[in-house]
């Protein structure tokens, strides 16, 4: 049983990571008024219904390179046969590149591939949580949303914008095993 339950766990979290990558291409390609480039790809992805894949969404993101390598570093790409749903929180290239210099880089090396894994699944959710559901359910109550690498953020709200840790949700892109919501931040867990 220990053995079904770990594997169990990690086709969830190899799952959920592909979908937040797709989600973070997805979402990318739907981000806010601020950014035309980056909602004119996304629009373009989620009109298409073949693309509604969230690793598709993903690959066929400009805006989300990084995040499809890392899943790809990681080892998670082979996990989105599974139906979900998932709510992915993907960072996009710029999400990315605020991180300090070096770090991406250290992060796609071979030996850091569990540390690579825990970060890609701090951005998952078993479920679909849409932006309503964030809103009522998870905004100003206290509220912590576990997510699938066992660690705990918080959901709030800032001037209309709905945020995880303090990453802005900048678009949500509905796809056939859950929902991306694109962020302008990469998430880290706290270390323990």
């Amino acid at each position: 049983m220990s053995e079904r339950f770990q594997m169990t766990r990690q086709i969830k979290q190899l799952i959920v990571i592909t979908i937040v990558s797709g989600m973070a291409i997805a979402g990318a390609n739907c981000g806010d008024s601020n950014d035309s480039k980056v909602g004119q790809g996304i629009s373009a992805v989620a009109d298409d219904k073949s693309q509604q894949d969230v690793l598709k969404i993903a690959i066929g993101s400009k805006d989300h390179t990084t995040l499809v390598a890392a899943v790809q570093a990681a080892g998670l790409v082979d996990s989105l046969a599974n139906q979900g749903p998932f709510t992915v929180f993907a960072p996009t290239n710029d999400a990315f590149a605020k991180l300090p210099a070096g770090t991406v880089d250290d992060l796609l090396k071979a030996s850091q591939k569990e540390a690579l894994k825990n970060i890609l699944e701090y951005h998952v959710v078993v479920g679909n949580l849409t932006e309503s559901l964030l809103r009522s359910e998870y905004t100003g109550k206290g509220d912590e949303l576990g997510m699938a690498n066992g660690g705990n953020t918080k959901i709030t709200e800032k001037n209309g914008k709905l945020m995880i840790n303090g990453a802005t949700i900048i678009a949500s892109i509905p796809a056939t095993n859950g929902i991306i919501h694109v962020v302008d931040t990469v998430l880290l867990p706290k270390s323990e």
